[in-house]
């Protein structure tokens, strides 16, 4: 018993420690236009990045990634950050988001995770959940669900990686 769950243990801090400072793993995704995306190119040298994993059925997704949009072109021009919301509907749903996207007018990178890998690596277990990476890649902040006015605390991040600021945890 004692094994176990200092087994238990180990495994929450390796996910914290890898949640709280390190690169993204390369998993293929699905482009909306059907091709494949390794998320080992996902890159901003020197800017911020955004990864935001969201479902269409999720309420609090499409909240925060409409609030996102909303201000995505000041964030841009500003910080010059890039976002990749990954969507991690699954494959009786996927036909659904290209049109749903559409329908919001949203302007990112959106992936689709169908088969849950790149959520699995990312240990992410409810969404919304969303990252930022510095401008080395390296993940700086994350947080899970959404609250109107969050996009405020995202974007004071996003201005002090773009300044090269360190980002205090």
């Amino acid at each position: 018993m004692k094994k176990s769950g200092l087994f238990f243990v180990f495994i929450l801090a390796a996910g914290f420690l890898f949640a709280q400072n390190s690169s993204i793993p390369a998993v293929n995704l699905k482009k909306a236009d059907g091709g494949t995306f390794n998320t080992s190119s996902i890159s901003n040298p020197g800017k911020p990045i955004i990864i935001s994993f969201w479902a269409t059925w999720c309420k609090p997704c499409v909240k925060e990634l409409t609030a996102f949009s909303e201000v995505y072109d000041q964030w841009k021009k500003e910080t010059g950050v890039i976002i990749y919301a990954i969507s991690i509907d699954d494959s009786k749903s996927t036909s659904k988001v290209n049109p749903f996207v559409n329908g919001k007018g949203w302007e990112y990178e959106v992936l689709l995770d169908v088969n849950s890998d790149f959520k699995r690596k990312m240990n992410v277990v409810n969404v919304p959940h969303t990252f930022i990476l510095d401008g080395k890649g390296k993940i700086v902040y994350q947080h899970t669900t959404y609250t109107e006015g969050d996009e405020d605390k995202v974007f004071e991040i996003l201005k002090k990686i773009a300044k090269g600021e360190e980002i205090k945890k």
